[in-house]
């Protein structure tokens, strides 16, 4: 079976690893809430973020692009779908930055998006936990509500026949935390941080969902604008095993996502 992390920093959090950060993680060791989704493992966000810490002390706060108010729902349900992932993935970095006020914002505005999205109910409790843990400072208790939205808000989907939106918020959140990700690679570039961005199978995974879309979500221009994007990633993200990801190819990566993530949260 093929393996893949999913580095998303739609999954970011911190946990405590060894001194010294694995090339890869250890998916024997995944906790049980780690997935399949057919041939990817997709550990929780503490396994990602566990990682990258160790790799140095990243400037979380100058990675932020903080929402500063409750985000509402704009456009068709598949930008809806990106967006909403986009919205848990800056959450778990504001986690990381200790920013309450903004991850408060990301527990409503998870409400807000899901509500449009028909999972209103499958994730209300999540979005009041996230905010009462914030107002607390428990950011441990926050990690694990926004690892749980994620995943309920997709299972909600599923169950709503809304597969291909599900994959969309999963792309969605990818895309943001591979634009943060870049960003802290590049700030301090290193072969090991840089190693992290190494996801060709991942890239085809993503690709393969968005040509199988079977909704009139495949229909909406940022689906083609996504796979083009992909499509620039794929030499940059997929070198042969070994090979050195450069500075030079984590700012190019960078680039690519960040114009789609700009895209996405554009009305």
């Amino acid at each position: 079976m093929k393996t893949t992390t999913f580095l998303a920093l739609a999954s970011l959090c911190v946990s405590a690893l060894a001194q010294d950060p694995p090339k890869q993680i250890d998916v024997t060791k995944l906790p049980k809430e780690t997935r399949v989704v057919e041939d990817v493992i997709v550990p929780v966000p503490s396994e990602i973020f566990g990682v990258l810490d160790k790799l140095g002390k990243p400037n979380w706060v100058a990675v932020q692009r903080p929402l500063k108010k409750v985000a509402k729902p704009f456009g068709e349900p598949a930008q809806q779908a990106l967006y909403l992932g986009t919205v848990i993935a800056e959450g778990f970095i504001a986690v990381e930055a200790g920013d309450a006020k903004e991850v408060k914002n990301i527990g409503n505005s998870v409400l807000s998006l899901s509500t449009e999205l028909g999972v209103r109910k499958a994730v209300i409790a999540r979005a009041n936990a996230i905010i009462n843990a914030a107002d607390a400072g428990k950011w441990a208790d926050v990690r694990r509500e926004l690892d749980g939205a994620l995943s309920e808000v997709k299972d909600a989907l599923m169950l709503l026949k809304s597969a291909d939106l599900a994959h969309l918020i999963a792309l969605g959140g990818w895309i943001r935390g591979t634009e943060a990700l870049c960003e802290v690679v590049a700030r301090d570039y290193s072969r090991d941080g840089a190693d992290l961005l190494h996801q060709p199978v991942l890239v085809e995974h993503f690709d393969s969902k968005l040509k199988n879309l079977k909704s009139r979500a495949k229909k909406h221009p940022l689906v083609p604008k996504a796979q083009k994007s992909l499509k620039e990633i794929r030499p940059l993200i997929g070198l042969a095993d070994g090979a050195e990801i450069s500075a030079k190819s984590v700012k190019e990566i960078g680039g690519i996502v960040a114009a789609l993530v700009k895209e996405i949260q554009s009305k």
